[in-house]
Protein backbone atom coordinates (compact mmCIF):
# COMPACT_ATOMS: atom_id res chain seq x y z
CA UNK A 1 0.00 0.00 0.00
CA UNK A 2 3.01 2.48 0.94
CA UNK A 3 4.80 1.61 -2.32
CA UNK A 4 1.46 2.15 -4.04
CA UNK A 5 0.95 5.72 -3.01
CA UNK A 6 4.57 6.39 -3.73
CA UNK A 7 3.98 5.55 -7.31
CA UNK A 8 0.99 7.66 -7.25
CA UNK A 9 2.57 10.78 -5.41
CA UNK A 10 5.89 10.73 -8.16
CA UNK A 11 3.02 10.56 -11.22
CA UNK A 12 1.42 13.59 -9.98
CA UNK A 13 4.80 15.61 -9.58
CA UNK A 14 5.58 14.52 -13.13
CA UNK A 15 2.60 15.61 -14.47
CA UNK A 16 2.20 18.26 -12.31
CA UNK A 17 -0.94 17.50 -10.70
CA UNK A 18 -0.99 19.84 -6.94
CA UNK A 19 -1.93 16.88 -4.33
CA UNK A 20 -5.37 18.01 -2.66
CA UNK A 21 -5.80 14.95 -0.28
CA UNK A 22 -4.72 11.42 -0.10
CA UNK A 23 -8.16 9.24 0.27
CA UNK A 24 -7.55 5.40 1.90
CA UNK A 25 -9.85 3.29 2.48
CA UNK A 26 -7.66 0.36 4.18
CA UNK A 27 -8.53 -3.33 4.44
CA UNK A 28 -12.04 -2.46 2.52
CA UNK A 29 -13.12 -4.09 -0.66
CA UNK A 30 -14.04 -2.07 -4.08
CA UNK A 31 -16.78 -4.39 -4.81
CA UNK A 32 -19.02 -1.12 -4.04
CA UNK A 33 -18.49 2.55 -3.27
CA UNK A 34 -21.48 2.62 -0.89
CA UNK A 35 -19.41 1.02 2.49
CA UNK A 36 -16.55 2.99 1.65
CA UNK A 37 -15.87 6.10 3.64
CA UNK A 38 -12.63 7.81 2.09
CA UNK A 39 -14.28 6.83 -1.30
CA UNK A 40 -17.61 8.98 -0.31
CA UNK A 41 -15.63 11.68 0.86
CA UNK A 42 -13.35 12.13 -2.27
CA UNK A 43 -16.92 11.85 -4.08
CA UNK A 44 -18.25 15.20 -1.90
CA UNK A 45 -14.86 17.20 -2.68
CA UNK A 46 -15.60 16.50 -5.75
CA UNK A 47 -18.98 17.83 -5.89
CA UNK A 48 -17.98 20.69 -3.81
CA UNK A 49 -15.05 21.79 -6.70
CA UNK A 50 -12.49 20.89 -4.79
CA UNK A 51 -10.75 18.42 -7.52
CA UNK A 52 -10.29 17.99 -11.00
CA UNK A 53 -8.57 14.53 -11.19
CA UNK A 54 -8.93 11.32 -9.27
CA UNK A 55 -5.50 9.44 -9.79
CA UNK A 56 -5.25 5.55 -8.65
CA UNK A 57 -2.79 2.82 -9.34
CA UNK A 58 -5.88 0.93 -11.04
CA UNK A 59 -9.20 0.31 -11.92
CA UNK A 60 -10.00 -2.31 -9.60
CA UNK A 61 -8.51 -0.08 -6.54
CA UNK A 62 -11.64 2.44 -7.55
CA UNK A 63 -14.63 -0.24 -8.35
CA UNK A 64 -15.07 -4.00 -9.44
CA UNK A 65 -18.76 -2.96 -10.60
CA UNK A 66 -20.19 -2.50 -13.39
CA UNK A 67 -23.24 -0.40 -12.61
CA UNK A 68 -21.08 1.75 -9.89
CA UNK A 69 -18.39 2.61 -12.66
CA UNK A 70 -21.11 3.83 -15.21
CA UNK A 71 -22.37 6.09 -12.52
CA UNK A 72 -18.60 7.50 -11.48
CA UNK A 73 -18.29 8.27 -14.83
CA UNK A 74 -21.76 10.21 -15.08
CA UNK A 75 -21.06 11.88 -11.92
CA UNK A 76 -17.00 12.62 -13.61
CA UNK A 77 -18.89 13.91 -16.26
CA UNK A 78 -21.13 16.10 -14.73
CA UNK A 79 -18.29 17.97 -12.34
CA UNK A 80 -15.53 18.08 -14.80
CA UNK A 81 -13.51 15.15 -13.41
CA UNK A 82 -11.73 12.82 -14.69
CA UNK A 83 -9.92 9.32 -13.42
CA UNK A 84 -6.62 8.72 -14.03
CA UNK A 85 -4.95 4.94 -13.21
CA UNK A 86 -1.97 4.50 -13.94
CA UNK A 87 -1.13 0.94 -13.96
CA UNK A 88 -4.30 -0.02 -16.62
CA UNK A 89 -3.26 3.44 -18.66
CA UNK A 90 -6.45 4.73 -18.00
CA UNK A 91 -7.82 8.14 -18.57
CA UNK A 92 -11.32 8.98 -18.91
CA UNK A 93 -11.01 12.80 -20.15
CA UNK A 94 -11.24 11.15 -23.89
CA UNK A 95 -14.26 8.98 -25.31
CA UNK A 96 -12.10 6.30 -25.85
CA UNK A 97 -10.48 6.13 -22.70
CA UNK A 98 -13.86 5.97 -20.69
CA UNK A 99 -14.47 2.96 -23.38
CA UNK A 100 -11.31 1.52 -22.21
CA UNK A 101 -12.57 1.75 -18.40
CA UNK A 102 -15.45 0.49 -18.85
CA UNK A 103 -14.52 -2.26 -20.84
CA UNK A 104 -11.46 -3.39 -17.95
CA UNK A 105 -14.41 -3.13 -15.63
CA UNK A 106 -16.58 -5.38 -17.11
CA UNK A 107 -13.45 -8.17 -17.37
CA UNK A 108 -12.50 -7.29 -13.64
CA UNK A 109 -16.30 -8.03 -12.61
CA UNK A 110 -15.90 -11.17 -14.46
CA UNK A 111 -13.02 -12.27 -12.69
CA UNK A 112 -14.91 -11.35 -9.61
CA UNK A 113 -17.75 -13.38 -10.54
CA UNK A 114 -15.69 -16.59 -11.40
CA UNK A 115 -13.96 -15.87 -8.41
CA UNK A 116 -17.02 -15.97 -6.37
CA UNK A 117 -18.70 -19.40 -7.88
CA UNK A 118 -14.85 -21.06 -7.51
CA UNK A 119 -15.37 -20.30 -3.13
CA UNK A 120 -19.07 -21.07 -3.51
CA UNK A 121 -18.24 -24.37 -5.40
CA UNK A 122 -15.52 -25.04 -3.15
CA UNK A 123 -17.16 -24.50 0.18
CA UNK A 124 -20.10 -26.76 -0.75
CA UNK A 125 -17.19 -29.71 -1.73
CA UNK A 126 -16.20 -29.23 1.96
CA UNK A 127 -19.64 -29.33 3.31
CA UNK A 128 -20.40 -32.14 2.07
CA UNK A 129 -16.97 -34.03 3.18
CA UNK A 130 -18.54 -32.69 6.56
CA UNK A 131 -15.94 -29.59 6.69
CA UNK A 132 -18.75 -27.60 8.47
CA UNK A 133 -17.91 -23.30 8.10
CA UNK A 134 -18.69 -21.14 11.71
CA UNK A 135 -19.28 -21.78 14.72
CA UNK A 136 -19.19 -25.39 15.89
CA UNK A 137 -22.63 -26.36 17.67
CA UNK A 138 -23.15 -27.76 20.86
CA UNK A 139 -22.11 -31.51 20.45
CA UNK A 140 -19.56 -31.42 17.93
CA UNK A 141 -16.21 -30.31 17.53
CA UNK A 142 -13.10 -30.39 15.06
CA UNK A 143 -10.85 -32.93 14.55
CA UNK A 144 -7.21 -32.65 13.49
CA UNK A 145 -8.30 -32.29 9.25
CA UNK A 146 -11.04 -29.61 10.76
CA UNK A 147 -14.03 -32.45 10.31
CA UNK A 148 -16.88 -31.77 12.35
CA UNK A 149 -17.39 -34.85 14.47
CA UNK A 150 -19.48 -35.64 17.84
CA UNK A 151 -17.90 -34.36 20.76
CA UNK A 152 -18.53 -37.05 23.40
CA UNK A 153 -18.22 -34.37 26.25
CA UNK A 154 -21.47 -32.63 25.43
CA UNK A 155 -23.50 -34.90 23.22
CA UNK A 156 -25.61 -36.15 26.18
CA UNK A 157 -26.63 -32.52 26.87
CA UNK A 158 -27.96 -32.46 23.21
CA UNK A 159 -29.47 -35.98 23.80
CA UNK A 160 -31.23 -34.87 26.73
CA UNK A 161 -32.33 -31.24 25.61
CA UNK A 162 -34.34 -33.01 22.85
CA UNK A 163 -35.77 -35.99 25.38
CA UNK A 164 -36.76 -32.86 27.60
CA UNK A 165 -38.26 -30.80 24.82
CA UNK A 166 -40.63 -34.29 23.99
CA UNK A 167 -41.53 -34.55 27.03
CA UNK A 168 -43.63 -31.36 27.01
CA UNK A 169 -40.94 -28.66 28.64
CA UNK A 170 -41.00 -25.33 26.84
CA UNK A 171 -37.54 -23.92 25.51
CA UNK A 172 -37.19 -21.69 29.47
CA UNK A 173 -37.84 -24.56 31.40
CA UNK A 174 -35.37 -26.37 29.81
CA UNK A 175 -33.00 -23.90 29.93
CA UNK A 176 -33.81 -22.78 33.62
CA UNK A 177 -33.43 -26.63 34.39
CA UNK A 178 -29.82 -26.86 32.61
CA UNK A 179 -28.78 -23.45 34.46
CA UNK A 180 -29.77 -24.58 37.98
CA UNK A 181 -27.58 -27.82 37.48
CA UNK A 182 -24.94 -25.74 36.19
CA UNK A 183 -24.20 -27.17 33.05
CA UNK A 184 -21.22 -26.06 30.97
CA UNK A 185 -20.35 -23.31 33.90
CA UNK A 186 -20.32 -20.66 33.59
CA UNK A 187 -22.78 -20.59 30.56
CA UNK A 188 -25.93 -18.90 30.68
CA UNK A 189 -28.13 -20.77 29.08
CA UNK A 190 -31.65 -19.04 27.68
CA UNK A 191 -34.54 -19.59 25.76
CA UNK A 192 -33.49 -18.73 22.25
CA UNK A 193 -30.25 -21.27 22.72
CA UNK A 194 -32.48 -24.20 23.39
CA UNK A 195 -34.64 -23.24 20.43
CA UNK A 196 -31.74 -22.75 18.32
CA UNK A 197 -30.96 -26.06 19.36
CA UNK A 198 -34.21 -27.89 18.33
CA UNK A 199 -34.39 -26.13 14.91
CA UNK A 200 -30.94 -27.02 13.81
CA UNK A 201 -30.90 -29.62 11.26
CA UNK A 202 -26.91 -30.22 11.90
CA UNK A 203 -28.14 -33.06 15.02
CA UNK A 204 -30.47 -35.00 12.16
CA UNK A 205 -26.68 -35.08 10.25
CA UNK A 206 -27.89 -32.22 7.77
CA UNK A 207 -26.38 -28.80 7.43
CA UNK A 208 -28.46 -25.91 6.73
CA UNK A 209 -26.63 -23.16 4.51
CA UNK A 210 -28.12 -19.53 4.00
CA UNK A 211 -30.49 -19.48 7.37
CA UNK A 212 -28.76 -17.63 9.24
CA UNK A 213 -28.70 -14.77 6.08
CA UNK A 214 -32.38 -15.28 5.60
CA UNK A 215 -31.44 -16.40 2.23
CA UNK A 216 -32.90 -19.34 0.19
CA UNK A 217 -31.36 -22.00 2.18
CA UNK A 218 -29.85 -24.96 0.87
CA UNK A 219 -29.76 -28.35 2.64
CA UNK A 220 -26.76 -30.80 2.31
CA UNK A 221 -27.81 -34.01 3.46
CA UNK A 222 -25.63 -36.83 5.95
CA UNK A 223 -22.90 -34.83 6.10
CA UNK A 224 -21.70 -34.89 9.51
CA UNK A 225 -22.33 -38.17 12.48
CA UNK A 226 -25.87 -37.69 13.24
CA UNK A 227 -26.41 -37.00 17.48
CA UNK A 228 -30.19 -37.78 17.30
CA UNK A 229 -32.29 -39.59 14.95
CA UNK A 230 -34.23 -38.21 12.21
CA UNK A 231 -37.84 -39.25 13.12
CA UNK A 232 -36.72 -37.57 17.08
CA UNK A 233 -35.72 -34.28 14.91
CA UNK A 234 -38.88 -34.40 12.77
CA UNK A 235 -40.76 -35.38 16.51
CA UNK A 236 -39.23 -32.47 17.61
CA UNK A 237 -40.42 -30.05 15.24
CA UNK A 238 -44.29 -31.63 15.39
CA UNK A 239 -44.06 -30.51 19.49
CA UNK A 240 -43.45 -27.16 18.71
CA UNK A 241 -47.32 -27.18 17.72
CA UNK A 242 -48.07 -28.40 21.44
CA UNK A 243 -45.29 -27.05 23.46
CA UNK A 244 -45.72 -22.67 24.89
CA UNK A 245 -43.80 -20.99 26.67
CA UNK A 246 -44.16 -21.67 30.28
CA UNK A 247 -43.30 -18.29 31.22
CA UNK A 248 -46.16 -16.70 29.38
CA UNK A 249 -48.28 -18.22 32.35
CA UNK A 250 -48.47 -17.46 36.19
CA UNK A 251 -49.96 -21.14 36.43
CA UNK A 252 -48.58 -25.02 35.80
CA UNK A 253 -51.13 -27.06 34.34
CA UNK A 254 -51.14 -30.92 35.28
CA UNK A 255 -52.94 -31.95 32.31
CA UNK A 256 -51.97 -29.17 29.55
CA UNK A 257 -52.48 -30.32 26.02
CA UNK A 258 -53.71 -33.01 26.79
CA UNK A 259 -57.67 -33.21 27.62
CA UNK A 260 -59.89 -33.22 25.03
CA UNK A 261 -63.66 -31.78 24.83
CA UNK A 262 -66.03 -35.21 24.99
CA UNK A 263 -68.46 -33.56 22.51
CA UNK A 264 -65.85 -31.81 19.99
CA UNK A 265 -62.55 -33.19 20.49
CA UNK A 266 -61.13 -30.25 20.38
CA UNK A 267 -58.23 -29.28 23.39
CA UNK A 268 -59.98 -28.34 26.12
CA UNK A 269 -58.05 -24.22 27.15
CA UNK A 270 -56.68 -23.92 30.67
CA UNK A 271 -57.94 -21.37 33.03
CA UNK A 272 -57.50 -20.56 36.55
CA UNK A 273 -59.47 -18.38 39.36
CA UNK A 274 -59.86 -17.69 42.41
CA UNK A 275 -58.73 -15.12 45.40
CA UNK A 276 -55.19 -15.07 46.81
CA UNK A 277 -56.11 -17.89 49.45
CA UNK A 278 -57.36 -20.12 47.38
CA UNK A 279 -57.01 -20.66 43.07
CA UNK A 280 -58.50 -23.66 41.29
CA UNK A 281 -57.16 -24.60 37.91
CA UNK A 282 -59.88 -25.35 35.46
CA UNK A 283 -59.90 -26.94 31.94
CA UNK A 284 -62.71 -25.58 29.67
CA UNK A 285 -64.23 -26.13 25.79
CA UNK A 286 -65.67 -22.49 25.41
CA UNK A 287 -67.71 -24.02 22.15
CA UNK A 288 -69.74 -26.55 23.97
CA UNK A 289 -69.75 -25.22 27.50
CA UNK A 290 -67.93 -27.83 29.25
CA UNK A 291 -65.27 -27.56 32.58
CA UNK A 292 -63.58 -29.62 34.69
CA UNK A 293 -61.54 -28.40 37.93
CA UNK A 294 -57.68 -29.92 37.47
CA UNK A 295 -58.09 -31.19 40.82
CA UNK A 296 -61.19 -33.31 40.45
CA UNK A 297 -59.40 -34.62 37.56
CA UNK A 298 -56.77 -36.00 39.52
CA UNK A 299 -58.82 -37.34 42.04
CA UNK A 300 -60.88 -39.39 39.09
CA UNK A 301 -57.95 -40.53 37.93
CA UNK A 302 -55.56 -40.96 40.94
CA UNK A 303 -55.98 -45.16 40.76
CA UNK A 304 -54.73 -44.54 36.72
CA UNK A 305 -52.02 -42.40 37.87
CA UNK A 306 -50.72 -44.46 40.06
CA UNK A 307 -50.74 -47.59 38.29
CA UNK A 308 -48.51 -45.48 35.61
CA UNK A 309 -46.08 -44.46 39.10
CA UNK A 310 -46.25 -47.48 39.48
CA UNK A 311 -44.58 -48.76 36.00
CA UNK A 312 -41.97 -46.16 35.97
CA UNK A 313 -40.51 -46.94 39.23
CA UNK A 314 -40.46 -50.24 37.77
CA UNK A 315 -38.30 -49.55 34.91
CA UNK A 316 -36.31 -47.45 35.82
CA UNK A 317 -35.49 -49.93 38.98
CA UNK A 318 -35.88 -53.52 37.07
CA UNK A 319 -35.98 -53.03 33.32
CA UNK A 320 -33.87 -50.34 32.39
CA UNK A 321 -30.40 -52.60 32.56
CA UNK A 322 -32.45 -55.55 30.26
CA UNK A 323 -33.62 -52.21 28.18
CA UNK A 324 -30.13 -50.70 27.47
CA UNK A 325 -28.10 -52.26 24.54
CA UNK A 326 -26.15 -55.08 25.57
CA UNK A 327 -23.53 -55.27 22.55
CA UNK A 328 -20.26 -55.54 23.24
CA UNK A 329 -19.42 -51.58 23.15
CA UNK A 330 -15.72 -50.42 21.94
CA UNK A 331 -14.30 -47.70 24.09
CA UNK A 332 -11.19 -46.72 22.33
CA UNK A 333 -12.81 -43.72 21.13
CA UNK A 334 -13.39 -42.60 24.09
CA UNK A 335 -10.09 -43.67 25.42
CA UNK A 336 -8.54 -41.94 22.25
CA UNK A 337 -10.24 -38.22 23.79
CA UNK A 338 -9.49 -38.83 27.03
CA UNK A 339 -5.62 -39.34 25.84
CA UNK A 340 -6.12 -36.10 23.83
CA UNK A 341 -7.31 -34.22 26.97
CA UNK A 342 -4.65 -35.17 29.16
CA UNK A 343 -2.08 -34.08 26.71
CA UNK A 344 -3.71 -30.26 26.59
CA UNK A 345 -3.65 -30.30 30.15
CA UNK A 346 -0.11 -31.34 30.62
CA UNK A 347 0.92 -28.78 27.59
CA UNK A 348 -0.77 -26.34 30.05
CA UNK A 349 0.82 -27.34 32.95
CA UNK A 350 4.10 -27.24 31.35
CA UNK A 351 4.01 -23.60 30.14
CA UNK A 352 2.70 -22.68 33.70
CA UNK A 353 5.82 -24.59 35.03
CA UNK A 354 8.03 -22.50 32.62
CA UNK A 355 6.64 -19.50 33.63
CA UNK A 356 5.15 -18.93 30.10
CA UNK A 357 1.43 -18.07 31.34
CA UNK A 358 0.24 -17.21 35.06
CA UNK A 359 -1.95 -19.29 37.16
CA UNK A 360 -5.15 -17.18 36.37
CA UNK A 361 -4.45 -17.19 32.70
CA UNK A 362 -5.37 -20.96 32.30
CA UNK A 363 -6.98 -22.03 35.44
CA UNK A 364 -10.34 -22.01 33.86
CA UNK A 365 -9.41 -23.60 30.74
CA UNK A 366 -7.78 -26.32 33.35
CA UNK A 367 -10.80 -26.54 35.02
CA UNK A 368 -13.20 -27.28 32.12
CA UNK A 369 -10.22 -29.64 30.90
CA UNK A 370 -10.43 -31.66 34.00
CA UNK A 371 -14.58 -31.57 33.80
CA UNK A 372 -14.55 -33.23 30.35
CA UNK A 373 -11.94 -35.93 31.32
CA UNK A 374 -14.54 -36.99 34.38
CA UNK A 375 -17.22 -36.77 32.21
CA UNK A 376 -15.45 -38.98 29.28
CA UNK A 377 -14.22 -41.68 32.07
CA UNK A 378 -17.76 -41.90 33.59
CA UNK A 379 -18.68 -42.65 30.01
CA UNK A 380 -16.16 -45.13 30.24
CA UNK A 381 -17.08 -46.92 33.07
CA UNK A 382 -21.20 -46.60 32.27
CA UNK A 383 -19.78 -48.86 28.87
CA UNK A 384 -17.98 -51.14 30.43
CA UNK A 385 -20.60 -51.99 33.63
CA UNK A 386 -23.01 -52.58 30.70
CA UNK A 387 -20.75 -55.20 29.23
CA UNK A 388 -20.71 -57.32 31.93
CA UNK A 389 -24.05 -57.28 33.15
CA UNK A 390 -25.08 -60.89 34.39
CA UNK A 391 -28.83 -61.03 34.81
CA UNK A 392 -31.79 -62.97 32.68
CA UNK A 393 -35.53 -60.96 32.10
CA UNK A 394 -36.99 -64.43 34.55
CA UNK A 395 -34.69 -62.83 37.57
CA UNK A 396 -35.67 -59.14 37.10
CA UNK A 397 -39.22 -59.99 36.61
CA UNK A 398 -39.34 -62.21 39.50
CA UNK A 399 -37.14 -60.13 41.94
CA UNK A 400 -39.96 -57.58 40.98
CA UNK A 401 -43.05 -59.59 42.09
CA UNK A 402 -41.16 -60.98 45.19
CA UNK A 403 -41.14 -57.08 46.57
CA UNK A 404 -44.71 -56.10 44.70
CA UNK A 405 -46.54 -58.18 46.40
CA UNK A 406 -44.26 -58.22 50.02
CA UNK A 407 -45.33 -54.50 49.81
CA UNK A 408 -49.15 -55.12 49.07
CA UNK A 409 -49.43 -58.13 51.80
CA UNK A 410 -47.99 -54.85 54.77
CA UNK A 411 -50.64 -52.60 52.62
CA UNK A 412 -47.36 -49.85 51.78
CA UNK A 413 -47.57 -50.37 48.23
CA UNK A 414 -50.52 -47.99 47.55
CA UNK A 415 -48.70 -45.28 50.21
CA UNK A 416 -45.56 -45.61 48.50
CA UNK A 417 -47.04 -45.17 44.75
CA UNK A 418 -48.77 -41.87 46.47
CA UNK A 419 -45.95 -40.00 48.11
CA UNK A 420 -44.02 -41.08 44.58
CA UNK A 421 -46.56 -38.69 43.25
CA UNK A 422 -47.34 -35.89 45.41
CA UNK A 423 -43.65 -35.47 46.19
CA UNK A 424 -43.37 -34.24 42.37
CA UNK A 425 -43.58 -30.92 41.98
CA UNK A 426 -46.53 -29.23 39.78
CA UNK A 427 -43.99 -28.85 36.71
CA UNK A 428 -42.76 -32.49 37.36
CA UNK A 429 -46.53 -33.68 37.65
CA UNK A 430 -47.34 -32.11 34.01
CA UNK A 431 -43.63 -33.53 32.64
CA UNK A 432 -44.90 -37.29 34.18
CA UNK A 433 -48.27 -36.41 32.43
CA UNK A 434 -46.85 -35.34 29.08
CA UNK A 435 -44.57 -38.39 29.07
CA UNK A 436 -47.49 -41.22 29.61
CA UNK A 437 -50.32 -39.54 27.94
CA UNK A 438 -50.95 -38.51 24.23
CA UNK A 439 -54.41 -37.56 25.01
CA UNK A 440 -57.49 -38.53 26.90
CA UNK A 441 -61.17 -37.39 27.25
CA UNK A 442 -63.52 -37.23 30.26
CA UNK A 443 -67.33 -37.74 30.63
CA UNK A 444 -69.45 -36.68 33.83
CA UNK A 445 -72.57 -38.87 35.13
CA UNK A 446 -75.70 -37.39 36.08
CA UNK A 447 -74.17 -36.51 39.36
CA UNK A 448 -71.39 -34.17 37.64
CA UNK A 449 -68.96 -36.20 38.69
CA UNK A 450 -65.90 -36.91 36.21
CA UNK A 451 -65.69 -40.54 34.67
CA UNK A 452 -63.16 -41.65 32.33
Amino acid sequence: MAEQKEKLLQLCKFKEYEVFNVYEDAGISAKDMEHRPSFQEMLADMKKGKINYIVAYKLDRITRSVRDLEELISQLEMYNCYLICDKDDVNTSTANGRFFVRMLTVLSQLELEIVSERTKFGLNGAIKSGHLPGIVPLGYKKDSNKKTIIDETTKDIVIRIFNMYLEGKSYQQISNTLNDENVLYPKHWRDTTIMKIIDNKVYMGDYEKGKSNNKDTTVFMNVVEPIISRAMWEEAQHQKEKNQRSYARDRVYIFFQKLKCPKCNRIMKCKGSGGTKKKYMYYNCEHCKIYYREDKIEGCLQRFILELVEYDMSVKKYFLPILADKKEIKTEKLEQEIDTLQKQKERIKKAYLSGIVEMEDFSEDYKIIEEKINILETKKCEMLNINHLSFTPQQLMADRDIEREKLIRTNQLNNILKQEWNKKSKEGKQEFISKFIESMTLLKNKKRRILY
